[in-house]
Protein backbone atom coordinates (compact mmCIF):
# COMPACT_ATOMS: atom_id res chain seq x y z
CA UNK A 1 0.00 0.00 0.00
CA UNK A 2 1.38 3.43 -0.99
CA UNK A 3 1.74 5.78 2.01
CA UNK A 4 -0.17 9.06 1.74
CA UNK A 5 2.99 11.18 1.66
CA UNK A 6 5.48 12.28 -0.99
CA UNK A 7 8.47 10.84 0.90
CA UNK A 8 8.91 8.28 3.66
CA UNK A 9 11.92 8.69 5.94
CA UNK A 10 13.89 5.74 7.29
CA UNK A 11 16.68 7.08 9.49
CA UNK A 12 18.76 9.33 7.23
CA UNK A 13 17.33 7.80 4.04
CA UNK A 14 14.28 9.01 2.12
CA UNK A 15 12.13 6.93 -0.21
CA UNK A 16 9.77 8.64 -2.64
CA UNK A 17 6.29 7.30 -3.29
CA UNK A 18 4.64 7.45 -6.70
CA UNK A 19 3.18 10.81 -5.58
CA UNK A 20 6.63 12.27 -6.39
CA UNK A 21 6.97 10.99 -9.97
CA UNK A 22 7.45 13.29 -12.95
CA UNK A 23 6.37 13.25 -16.63
CA UNK A 24 9.70 13.04 -18.43
CA UNK A 25 11.25 9.67 -17.59
CA UNK A 26 9.75 6.50 -16.04
CA UNK A 27 10.73 6.10 -12.39
CA UNK A 28 12.24 9.60 -12.11
CA UNK A 29 10.90 12.29 -9.78
CA UNK A 30 9.29 15.59 -10.71
CA UNK A 31 11.76 18.39 -9.89
CA UNK A 32 9.38 19.92 -7.34
CA UNK A 33 9.63 16.88 -5.07
CA UNK A 34 13.45 16.88 -4.53
CA UNK A 35 13.37 20.70 -4.49
CA UNK A 36 10.99 20.59 -1.52
CA UNK A 37 12.98 17.80 0.15
CA UNK A 38 16.16 19.88 0.00
CA UNK A 39 14.33 22.82 1.58
CA UNK A 40 13.16 20.38 4.26
CA UNK A 41 16.83 19.65 5.06
CA UNK A 42 17.92 23.30 4.85
CA UNK A 43 15.23 24.60 7.21
CA UNK A 44 16.32 21.96 9.75
CA UNK A 45 19.99 23.04 9.57
CA UNK A 46 21.11 25.38 12.39
CA UNK A 47 21.91 28.98 11.37
CA UNK A 48 22.02 32.33 13.18
CA UNK A 49 18.72 33.39 14.78
CA UNK A 50 16.40 35.43 12.59
CA UNK A 51 17.85 34.55 9.19
CA UNK A 52 15.37 33.88 6.40
CA UNK A 53 15.76 31.85 3.21
CA UNK A 54 15.98 34.44 0.42
CA UNK A 55 17.10 32.44 -2.60
CA UNK A 56 17.75 28.84 -3.54
CA UNK A 57 19.22 27.67 -6.85
CA UNK A 58 19.01 24.02 -7.85
CA UNK A 59 21.00 22.08 -10.44
CA UNK A 60 19.18 18.88 -11.40
CA UNK A 61 22.34 16.94 -12.21
CA UNK A 62 20.73 13.58 -13.01
CA UNK A 63 17.24 12.05 -12.93
CA UNK A 64 16.25 11.53 -9.29
CA UNK A 65 15.22 7.93 -8.49
CA UNK A 66 12.61 6.96 -5.95
CA UNK A 67 14.68 5.09 -3.38
CA UNK A 68 17.75 5.43 -1.19
CA UNK A 69 17.95 9.24 -1.20
CA UNK A 70 20.10 11.13 1.32
CA UNK A 71 20.62 14.87 1.78
CA UNK A 72 23.75 16.55 3.13
CA UNK A 73 23.96 20.25 4.06
CA UNK A 74 27.19 22.22 4.45
CA UNK A 75 27.81 25.80 5.58
CA UNK A 76 29.74 27.69 2.89
CA UNK A 77 29.64 31.13 4.51
CA UNK A 78 28.47 31.52 8.09
CA UNK A 79 27.23 34.88 9.36
CA UNK A 80 24.73 36.72 11.55
CA UNK A 81 23.20 38.64 8.60
CA UNK A 82 24.19 36.60 5.54
CA UNK A 83 24.72 32.84 5.32
CA UNK A 84 25.33 30.49 2.38
CA UNK A 85 24.49 26.79 2.54
CA UNK A 86 25.15 24.03 0.01
CA UNK A 87 22.88 20.99 -0.10
CA UNK A 88 23.46 17.82 -2.11
CA UNK A 89 20.97 15.03 -2.78
CA UNK A 90 22.53 11.59 -3.41
CA UNK A 91 20.98 8.38 -4.69
CA UNK A 92 21.41 4.97 -3.06
CA UNK A 93 24.82 4.49 -4.71
CA UNK A 94 26.11 7.81 -3.36
CA UNK A 95 25.86 9.51 -6.78
CA UNK A 96 24.95 13.20 -6.73
CA UNK A 97 21.59 13.76 -8.41
CA UNK A 98 20.65 17.30 -7.31
CA UNK A 99 22.70 20.18 -5.93
CA UNK A 100 21.45 23.44 -4.42
CA UNK A 101 22.90 26.63 -2.98
CA UNK A 102 20.78 28.56 -0.49
CA UNK A 103 21.18 32.20 0.52
CA UNK A 104 19.81 33.21 3.91
CA UNK A 105 19.48 36.88 4.87
CA UNK A 106 18.41 39.03 7.78
CA UNK A 107 14.88 40.25 6.86
CA UNK A 108 14.27 43.93 6.16
CA UNK A 109 12.87 46.03 8.99
CA UNK A 110 11.47 48.72 6.67
CA UNK A 111 8.87 48.77 3.89
CA UNK A 112 8.91 50.92 0.74
CA UNK A 113 5.51 49.80 -0.57
CA UNK A 114 2.27 48.37 0.83
CA UNK A 115 1.52 44.70 0.35
CA UNK A 116 -1.12 44.17 -2.34
CA UNK A 117 -3.22 41.05 -2.94
CA UNK A 118 -2.75 39.10 -6.18
CA UNK A 119 -4.39 40.62 -9.29
CA UNK A 120 -6.30 37.43 -10.05
CA UNK A 121 -8.88 35.19 -8.30
CA UNK A 122 -7.98 32.96 -5.38
CA UNK A 123 -7.97 29.16 -5.35
CA UNK A 124 -11.66 29.08 -4.44
CA UNK A 125 -12.42 30.24 -8.01
CA UNK A 126 -9.87 27.91 -9.64
CA UNK A 127 -10.56 25.11 -12.15
CA UNK A 128 -9.10 21.61 -11.85
CA UNK A 129 -6.06 20.78 -13.96
CA UNK A 130 -6.69 19.10 -17.31
CA UNK A 131 -3.49 17.09 -16.70
CA UNK A 132 -5.37 14.91 -14.21
CA UNK A 133 -7.41 13.23 -16.95
CA UNK A 134 -6.18 9.79 -18.04
CA UNK A 135 -2.76 10.25 -16.43
CA UNK A 136 -0.97 7.90 -14.02
CA UNK A 137 -0.56 8.77 -10.35
CA UNK A 138 2.30 11.30 -10.13
CA UNK A 139 3.31 14.62 -8.57
CA UNK A 140 1.29 16.73 -11.03
CA UNK A 141 -1.89 14.63 -10.76
CA UNK A 142 -2.06 13.50 -7.13
CA UNK A 143 0.89 14.88 -5.18
CA UNK A 144 -0.11 18.48 -5.84
CA UNK A 145 -3.57 20.00 -6.01
CA UNK A 146 -3.53 22.45 -8.93
CA UNK A 147 -6.31 24.93 -9.64
CA UNK A 148 -6.10 27.18 -12.70
CA UNK A 149 -7.44 30.73 -12.88
CA UNK A 150 -5.87 31.35 -16.32
CA UNK A 151 -4.86 28.81 -18.97
CA UNK A 152 -4.30 25.07 -18.55
CA UNK A 153 -1.49 22.54 -18.93
CA UNK A 154 -2.60 21.52 -22.42
CA UNK A 155 -3.52 25.03 -23.62
CA UNK A 156 -0.36 26.77 -24.96
CA UNK A 157 0.58 30.13 -23.51
CA UNK A 158 0.75 32.08 -20.27
CA UNK A 159 -1.00 30.58 -17.27
CA UNK A 160 -1.80 31.28 -13.63
CA UNK A 161 -2.54 28.49 -11.16
CA UNK A 162 -2.73 27.84 -7.43
CA UNK A 163 -0.80 24.94 -5.89
CA UNK A 164 -0.71 23.05 -2.62
CA UNK A 165 0.57 19.65 -1.54
CA UNK A 166 -2.32 17.25 -1.04
CA UNK A 167 -0.30 15.14 1.41
CA UNK A 168 2.62 15.69 3.81
CA UNK A 169 5.98 16.10 2.11
CA UNK A 170 7.53 13.66 4.61
CA UNK A 171 5.27 11.09 6.25
CA UNK A 172 4.43 11.92 9.85
CA UNK A 173 5.90 15.46 9.70
CA UNK A 174 4.26 18.86 9.20
CA UNK A 175 4.92 20.55 5.86
CA UNK A 176 6.80 23.87 6.08
CA UNK A 177 5.42 26.79 3.98
CA UNK A 178 8.79 27.09 2.22
CA UNK A 179 8.53 23.43 1.19
CA UNK A 180 5.18 24.28 -0.42
CA UNK A 181 6.86 27.16 -2.26
CA UNK A 182 9.73 25.01 -3.53
CA UNK A 183 7.35 22.27 -4.66
CA UNK A 184 5.23 24.74 -6.64
CA UNK A 185 8.16 26.69 -8.09
CA UNK A 186 9.14 23.92 -10.51
CA UNK A 187 5.80 23.97 -12.37
CA UNK A 188 6.23 27.17 -14.40
CA UNK A 189 7.42 25.43 -17.57
CA UNK A 190 4.58 22.91 -17.32
CA UNK A 191 1.63 25.23 -16.86
CA UNK A 192 2.82 27.82 -19.42
CA UNK A 193 4.04 25.38 -22.07
CA UNK A 194 4.24 26.86 -25.58
CA UNK A 195 4.95 23.54 -27.35
CA UNK A 196 2.94 20.36 -27.87
CA UNK A 197 3.45 17.96 -24.93
CA UNK A 198 3.18 14.98 -27.30
CA UNK A 199 5.89 16.24 -29.68
CA UNK A 200 8.44 17.98 -27.45
CA UNK A 201 10.15 17.79 -24.08
CA UNK A 202 11.04 21.07 -22.34
CA UNK A 203 13.03 19.90 -19.34
CA UNK A 204 14.51 22.34 -16.82
CA UNK A 205 18.04 21.35 -15.70
CA UNK A 206 17.90 24.12 -13.10
CA UNK A 207 15.51 26.12 -10.93
CA UNK A 208 16.00 29.35 -9.01
CA UNK A 209 13.42 30.40 -6.43
CA UNK A 210 13.67 33.89 -4.94
CA UNK A 211 11.77 34.09 -1.66
CA UNK A 212 10.70 37.61 -0.74
CA UNK A 213 8.78 36.20 2.22
CA UNK A 214 7.35 32.81 3.24
CA UNK A 215 3.75 32.01 2.23
CA UNK A 216 1.05 32.73 4.80
CA UNK A 217 -0.73 29.40 4.24
CA UNK A 218 -0.55 26.23 2.15
CA UNK A 219 -1.65 27.84 -1.16
CA UNK A 220 0.98 29.20 -3.57
CA UNK A 221 0.20 30.70 -6.99
CA UNK A 222 2.40 30.87 -10.08
CA UNK A 223 1.85 33.50 -12.77
CA UNK A 224 3.99 31.95 -15.50
CA UNK A 225 5.38 32.81 -18.94
CA UNK A 226 7.63 30.68 -21.18
CA UNK A 227 9.79 31.77 -24.13
CA UNK A 228 11.31 29.38 -26.67
CA UNK A 229 13.19 30.77 -29.70
CA UNK A 230 15.33 29.00 -32.31
CA UNK A 231 19.03 29.33 -31.42
CA UNK A 232 18.32 30.40 -27.81
CA UNK A 233 17.92 28.65 -24.49
CA UNK A 234 14.31 28.35 -23.44
CA UNK A 235 13.29 30.08 -20.23
CA UNK A 236 10.24 30.01 -17.98
CA UNK A 237 9.61 32.82 -15.50
CA UNK A 238 6.99 32.84 -12.76
CA UNK A 239 5.89 35.46 -10.27
CA UNK A 240 4.86 33.69 -7.08
CA UNK A 241 1.97 34.75 -4.83
CA UNK A 242 0.00 33.71 -1.79
CA UNK A 243 -3.47 34.98 -0.91
CA UNK A 244 -1.96 38.05 0.83
CA UNK A 245 0.34 39.19 -2.00
CA UNK A 246 3.57 38.58 -3.87
CA UNK A 247 6.05 36.18 -2.27
CA UNK A 248 8.80 35.75 -4.88
CA UNK A 249 9.84 34.57 -8.31
CA UNK A 250 10.91 31.29 -9.97
CA UNK A 251 13.12 30.99 -13.06
CA UNK A 252 13.91 27.85 -15.09
CA UNK A 253 16.27 27.31 -18.02
CA UNK A 254 14.80 24.87 -20.53
CA UNK A 255 16.32 22.10 -22.62
CA UNK A 256 13.92 21.84 -25.58
CA UNK A 257 14.15 18.66 -27.67
CA UNK A 258 11.77 16.46 -29.69
CA UNK A 259 10.10 13.76 -27.65
CA UNK A 260 11.43 10.30 -28.61
CA UNK A 261 8.89 8.06 -30.34
CA UNK A 262 6.91 5.72 -28.11
CA UNK A 263 8.12 2.13 -28.05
Amino acid sequence: MTPDAVFVQDGDVFHATDLALGPWQPGALHGGAPAALIVHAITAHPVADGLQLARITYEFVRPVPQHGLTVSVQVVRPGRRVTLLDAVLHDGDGVEVTRARALLLQPSEVSAAPREPPPFPGPEQGIRSDWEKNRPRMFATEGMQILFVKGQFLSPGDATAWFRLRYPLVAGQPTHPLEQMAAAGDFGNGISAVLDWDRYMFINPDLTVIIERPPVDEWVALESHTRVERGSAGVSESVMWDRAGRIGRAIQSLLVVPRPPAT
